[in-house]
């Protein structure tokens, strides 16, 4: 389990899994975040006020993510859809049937507007050799999501910071 295998290092840097959503962004969704985080900033609700200082409406920058979730189900879809495949794939590719998130950052650049059409595809920045944690052992690996939007101006990237592992033998833990 020492040596990262040639494949995943060959895909570090590389751009994977892109995507364009299929829908555009739509106030509605701001509108249901907004509610459940009772967050009443006028940016997001008074046309106005977007107006003065966003030269239009804008939707919240944690939604960003929303628009590279891939709905459950849509008409022809062959297989599962996931939102993070390059973490699925490893997980599959170094045999770590567990996996967490231990980090998530997101940088901001250009503002999502309603009727934005989100493309983003995933890029592998590293994975590092075997570590143990209470966890059990396994590996971390650190995943950029690269947003932009239909002009092809990035909006953001979201980092990830993954670890997948294997829970110790229970026979070893008793």
């Amino acid at each position: 389990m020492n040596d990262v295998p040639e494949e995943i290092t060959a895909l570090i840097g590389e751009k994977q899994y892109s995507k364009t959503a299929t829908f555009p962004v739509e106030l509605s969704y701001s509108y249901n975040t907004l509610s459940a985080t009772e967050n009443g900033n006028p940016l997001y609700w008074d046309q106005a006020v977007a107006d003065e200082l966003t030269d239009g409406m804008t939707v919240p920058p944690s939604t960003l993510s929303l628009w590279m979730r891939p709905h459950r189900w849509e008409p022809g879809a062959t297989e599962e859809q996931v939102a993070l495949q390059v973490h699925f794939d490893l997980k599959d590719q170094l045999q770590l049937p567990e996996a967490i998130m231990s980090d998530n950052t997101l940088i901001l650049h250009e503002p999502v507007r309603p009727g934005d059409v989100i493309s983003h595809h995933q890029v592998l920045r590293a994975v590092s050799e075997p570590k143990t944690t209470k966890l059990g052992s396994g590996r971390f690996w650190e995943i950029d999501i690269v947003y932009e939007n239909q002009d092809g101006d990035l909006v953001g990237i979201e980092s990830y910071t993954g670890f997948g592992y294997a829970r110790p033998d229970e026979t070893e833990a008793s």
